[in-house]
């Protein structure tokens, strides 16, 4: 167990000294790469204002969402309709993405139990 902590150490110490080397040149030509994203003068009024503009243009989008989650419902009804020309890849996907709904259900519940095994799901 102590050889082990010895060589998390060392890994953490090789990994800290690659950051120190490389990591303020890395910061460097990311900014630069991004530069066009930057906002100038860099000012509390200024961020405060680009945060409302996301906002309100997140909210503007919400008719655009709304009316394209009804068109997948509606899709998906007429699906439903004709059972019979449906193909064994759609079935599949529809299968799949069930499965992942009810296990992202289940961690879910583990989580909020606090990362406990108990209940019904085990």
């Amino acid at each position: 167990m102590a050889s082990k902590l010895v060589q998390l150490q060392n890994k953490a110490a090789v990994a800290s000294q690659f950051v120190t080397k490389h990591g303020c040149a890395y910061y460097k030509q990311l900014l630069e790469q991004n530069k066009q994203y930057i906002q100038e003068p860099a000012t509390v009024e200024k961020c405060s204002e680009l945060s409302k503009r996301l906002f309100y243009t997140r909210l503007a989008s919400i008719p655009g969402r709304y009316e394209s989650f009804w068109k997948e419902v509606d899709l998906v009804k007429q699906k439903l309709k004709n059972r019979q020309d449906l193909k064994v890849e759609e079935v599949g996907v529809g299968v799949l993405f069930a499965l992942e709904c009810y296990a992202w259900s289940c961690v879910g519940e583990i989580v909020g139990r606090g990362f406990t095994l108990t209940g019904y799901y085990v």
